[in-house]
């Protein structure tokens, strides 16, 4: 009796953290979580004094983007870098931007299989994915996209492509906007998250 209620616990605890970790993959829930997101990030461009168009309030369109879809939530097998080593990202404008290897995140999306490299801002302390891919310049921002993610640990990290979102430059080309590196530019489509702006 006692080994099934050891068990039980286990499960439970068990499913806690998935559901922390993976969030809630229940389709409905999931797309109203995207979309209130997606409300809050477009409240964010209209009205933050921290915006891209602060300064120009009336060239705010607003954001458009992908319906949400789970087939591009993805979990990525994850190997970390050996040592971390600082990385110079190109920008738009010809300069450089730092950041340091995090890690390689391994995943199949459309029976393609893609290594993407993860990178740490130092600055803003989070775990930085840029990226291209078969939709930019098509239907995306043709200089690629972000995509900010988590790590709990472990061999496994969670890639939501739902969330990936346009650098500053693709609405206003002053800003100064790293690069995804080559081995981020992938071969596969992948119609989520944020359209191009124009």
């Amino acid at each position: 009796m006692r080994k099934w209620i050891v068990a039980g616990a286990l499960i439970v605890i068990l499913s806690s953290v998935l559901y922390t970790f993976l969030g809630s993959d229940d389709p409905e829930t999931y797309q109203k979580e995207i979309n209130e997101l997606r409300e809050e990030t477009n409240r964010f461009m209209q009205y933050s004094e921290e915006s891209p168009f602060h300064d120009q309030p009336e060239e705010y369109k607003g954001l458009s983007f992908f319906p949400p879809d789970l087939k591009y939530k993805v979990v990525a097998r994850f190997e970390p870098v050996d040592e971390a080593e600082i990385y110079d990202l190109p920008t738009n404008d010809g300069k450089k931007q730092e950041y340091l290897t995090y890690g390689y995140a391994t995943f199949t999306i459309n029976d393609t299989t893609e290594q993407v490299l993860l990178l740490e801002n130092v600055r803003e302390e989070k775990i930085f994915l840029p990226f291209g891919d078969a939709t930019s310049a098509a239907s995306t921002y043709g200089a690629g996209r972000y995509l900010d993610v988590q790590h709990h640990g472990g061999r496994t990290i969670v890639l939501d492509f739902n969330k990936a979102y346009n650098p500053y430059c693709a609405y206003i080309a002053s800003f100064s906007c790293p690069l995804p590196p080559r081995e981020n530019l992938l071969s596969v489509a992948i119609p989520a998250g944020e359209l191009d702006y124009h």
